[in-house]
């Protein structure tokens, strides 16, 4: 039997969307997991750079990556589209512009045989820049109690490409929601949570890359109607206290304006200062004094940066 006739452990779904600066980088991190058995499928939703170029070259040397290429349908779609691909038992969500850890898979696979009740499983993730400078660790909590007591606090823990999730339990709630354009991760998360467990790693699984065009820039600010239906749908089944009020918000990235792009490159600055990152602190910490010469807010991280000695290691900022 061939290895594309048997079914792998774990099914890795990557919707690819014009990332051609990153997504061998994803690709590749993926390709050197130290866990093997699995099967890479890769959607080209109508990239117009050479994303689809990249993942050719890489699907011609590597039996195990499966690649399709159609017009532009969107996130929604495409994620369902690799869904009914999936033969793995496990899915793991990658985004292509993303890095996992080579022992992300393995660390995994090994918690859900592990937790057979466990649905959804995510993990600490690392915050990256668009040069792949590191910022920050990110921690969430871990169990399924702490997660959905924030939950109900109107408050989810979860990153999506961190996510591997049991494709029966994803089939059995009707996997994404393609009227949910901007909310159907969110979404899909909800249900699992509602019918079983959910629970994140303390261990890092991905490297989280921030640039100007991924989806939650492009939409900062934003409370669209997806995000609230999403969120009155687990209202409705008590999963959250209170009725609330959608916002789609990025607690590390910016608004659109002069004012919160200096205060996150103030922010991302002593981020990656107190993550003992001193290029990285020394990089945002100029790029402050250039937005922003007269602040002393800005000169002060620059001189720490450069000068200080890094503090000692205290509680990583947690995402919102």
């Amino acid at each position: 039997m061939t290895h594309r006739q048997r079914s792998p452990a774990i099914s890795v779904l990557m919707a690819v969307y014009n990332t051609d600066r990153y997504v061998a980088q994803a690709v590749e991190s993926i390709l050197n997991q130290t866990f093997t058995d699995f099967e890479l499928i890769a959607i080209d939703d109508g990239s117009t750079d050479r994303s689809l170029k990249v993942l050719q070259s890489y699907a011609a040397q590597d039996p195990r990556i499966r690649l399709l290429s159609r017009e532009n349908r969107g996130i929604p779609q495409t994620r369902n589209e690799l869904l009914s691909l999936a033969r793995g038992e496990f899915l793991a969500v990658m985004d292509s512009d993303d890095i996992a850890l080579p022992d992300r898979l393995q660390n995994q696979i090994t918690f859900l045989r592990q937790h057979p009740e466990v649905l959804w499983l995510g993990g600490a993730f690392e915050l990256i820049d668009a040069q792949g400078r590191r910022i920050t660790l990110i921690p969430l909590p871990q169990d399924d109690r702490a997660i959905k007591d924030r939950l109900r606090q109107g408050q989810t823990s979860f990153l999506h490409p961190t996510a591997m999730l049991r494709r029966s339990g994803v089939i059995q709630v009707g996997g994404y929601d393609e009227s949910l354009p901007l909310a159907e991760d969110l979404d899909l998360w909800l249900k699992l949570a509602a019918i079983g467990a959910v629970a994140n790693l303390p261990q890092t699984v991905v490297q989280y890359r921030l640039h100007g065009n991924s989806i939650c820039d492009r939409h900062q600010g934003l409370s669209p109607k997806e995000v609230q239906i999403a969120l009155e749908r687990a209202w409705k089944k008590g999963l959250i206290a209170e009725k609330p009020q959608a916002t789609i918000v990025c607690g590390w990235r910016p608004e659109p304006n002069p004012t919160s792009r200096y205060q996150f490159l103030l922010k991302y600055g002593w981020w990656a200062f107190n993550h003992r990152q001193r290029g990285t602190a020394l990089f945002y910490g100029t790029q402050a004094i250039v937005q922003n010469p007269w602040s002393r807010e800005s000169w002060k991280l620059l001189i720490c940066a450069a000068l200080k000695p890094f503090p000692k290691p205290s509680p990583q900022p947690e995402c919102p």
